[in-house]
């Protein structure tokens, strides 16, 4: 295993509560609107990959035959688990998984979702590789993830602000990159939609246990951003306990073909 990797299950041993409690995964236009695009069926076969608080296998599990749900770290998916199981959800089954290194055979599952999760990831194009090889023919993999603007300065500068207040952040990318990840890995594309979410900065902060000073060390990021970057964050009374700003999300959906 990486030590990136590493790192990720580490942090997010100690993170598992503050995840599922967390109501910008748990709930929210973005949810719906991936659950919409999915359009479950009732025969499916799913796989949800980086479940985290297994939101989103929580959202699809009842629309289905049966669901798949898996996450690298052993204690985020015992939570997820856990969380499912108290929601009333009987049809899944958990696994420890690399989102890379999928332990699950080819052309298995109709619908693969992975929500939040990839900016984690050391290598995204072979985490979709992976998507495409577990897929049906006609099977359809769904991301939704962070998204970078175009601008390759301010792509770099946003990406440092995520990174220093998580550590385990790889690395997130702009659509054009995303589109050239499924399409490399043989998918084709059927939509791809961005949309924004406004973080109440301390509590989004707090949620990764960021010490008093790496906060002070973000609120000056917001400060400082240069013109581009700071109308992509459209931060709102920084330095205050009301300080928030805003990131950018890409959901983007295709399919493998028949």
């Amino acid at each position: 295993m990486t030590d990136s990797k590493k790192l990720s299950q580490e942090r997010y041993s100690q993170l598992t509560e503050g995840y599922v409690k967390s109501e910008t995964h748990a709930k929210g236009y973005d949810l719906d609107r991936l659950f919409e695009l999915a359009d479950p069926q009732p025969e499916w076969s799913v796989l949800d990959v980086a479940t985290g608080g297994g939101h989103t296998a929580l959202k699809i599990a009842p629309a289905v035959k049966q669901m798949t749900v898996t996450d690298l770290t052993p204690e985020m998916l015992a939570a997820a688990e856990a969380h499912l199981t108290e929601k009333g959800i009987t049809n899944a089954v958990y696994r420890v998984a690399d989102a890379e290194n999928l332990p699950l055979e080819d052309n298995t599952f109709d619908l693969v979702t992975c929500r939040i999760a990839p900016h984690h990831f050391p290598d995204a194009f072979k985490f979709v590789q992976e998507c495409e090889r577990v897929l049906q023919p006609g099977g359809v993999l769904i991301v939704q993830d962070h998204v970078l603007p175009d601008d390759e300065d301010a792509a770099r500068y946003v990406d440092a602000f995520e990174k220093l207040r998580d550590p385990s952040h790889h690395r997130a990318f702009a659509e054009y990159e995303w589109r050239g990840i499924f399409l490399d890995a043989g998918l084709v594309i059927d939509h791809t939609e961005q949309l924004t979410k406004r973080h109440p900065f301390i509590q989004w902060a707090q949620r990764q246990n960021c010490s008093p000073k790496t906060i002070t060390r973000l609120t000056v990021l917001l400060k400082q951003a240069p013109a581009p970057a700071a109308e992509w964050m459209e931060a709102h009374a920084i330095g205050t306990k009301d300080a928030s700003f805003v990131n950018h999300h890409i959901i983007i959906k295709g399919h493998k073909p028949a």
